[in-house]
């Protein structure tokens, strides 16, 4: 099954699918009221996607919720091991949309894709918003394995962005990337080693993703002959880190690994800190 999934399929209102609206940010749910698609179902990014850190330095900003937990979210949904998921949100899917469709593989649900262009590519296609709170039927708990899987810590980082043989990609903008800005975290720059490729690049000027083709020489650039499964992808939170790792998949390459902490942690430990270009 694609990870992508095109507005135009008949999947998305046909109501054989489990719909879901992840929206990030304070304002989220208002966001999701103002106007999401028929029979879709609320997610907060930040409510149901992660746990409250204890403490960003061991876990970063957005670390992923007890499995536990998110088994007790899916069934909220309505979700069970056979159910097709569609997932989107008002971001492009870099804001929670990869994310979701990230941790549903990460548990072995491969029934799940990502509305290529979000909720922009369904009012751009004309399609009636609702403003209701839908809800489905709950379920009997997902049963959820014992880990999640294709994550690495922290340890597996520091070796990987000093190894010949394997590639670390940050995907935040250049800008903080070189430590001219830091929104976000406490301190400005790269994990030293780490290689930025934008999320933003690999998607058209419309918001959906680039072709098959276009994706694959972008992503061959950047990890050349390095084996999908020696790439590790990180961003601030590990949130847009899924949404190039849904690129991936999308172009062939499996295998990648998600560094949940992210630079929220790694700049929280007293790590070293590398500024400017220097891959």
């Amino acid at each position: 099954m694609s990870p992508l999934i095109e507005i135009t399929d008949p999947h998305i209102l046909d109501n054989s699918s489990i719909l879901i609206d992840v929206r990030a940010g304070a304002d989220a749910h208002e966001r999701y009221l103002a106007g999401h698609l028929p029979n879709a179902v609320f997610a907060g990014l930040d409510a149901d996607l992660a746990s409250k850190p204890a403490d960003a330095a061991f876990g970063g900003r957005h670390p992923l919720p007890a499995l536990e937990d998110f088994a007790d979210t899916l069934a909220r949904w309505g979700v069970t091991p056979d159910s097709h998921v569609i997932v989107y949100d008002d971001k492009a899917g870099a804001m929670g949309g990869a994310r979701l469709w990230w941790m549903l593989r990460s548990i072995g649900h491969a029934n799940v894709q990502v509305i290529n262009g979000g909720l922009k590519a369904a009012i751009d296609a004309g399609l009636t918003l609702a403003n209701d709170e839908y809800q489905n039927a709950a379920v009997e708990p997902y049963p959820i394995p014992a880990a999640y899987a294709n994550t690495v810590d922290i340890e597996e980082v520091k070796k990987a962005a000093a190894d010949e043989g394997r590639v670390v990609i940050d995907v935040r903008e250049s800008a903080r990337y070189q430590g001219l800005t830091e929104p976000l975290d406490l301190v400005a720059g790269h994990i030293p080693g780490a290689v930025n490729l934008f999320y933003s690049n690999s998607l058209s000027p419309e918001g959906t993703y680039l072709t098959k083709h276009a994706l694959a020489t972008l992503y061959a650039d950047t990890i050349g002959k390095v084996k999908p499964q020696d790439v590790i992808v990180h961003c601030g939170s590990g949130v847009t880190a899924c949404h190039l790792l849904l690129g991936m998949e999308y172009a062939g390459i499996t295998g990648p690994k998600l560094y949940v902490g992210s630079w929220s942690e790694w700049s929280r430990r007293g790590l070293p800190i590398g500024t400017g270009l220097d891959k």
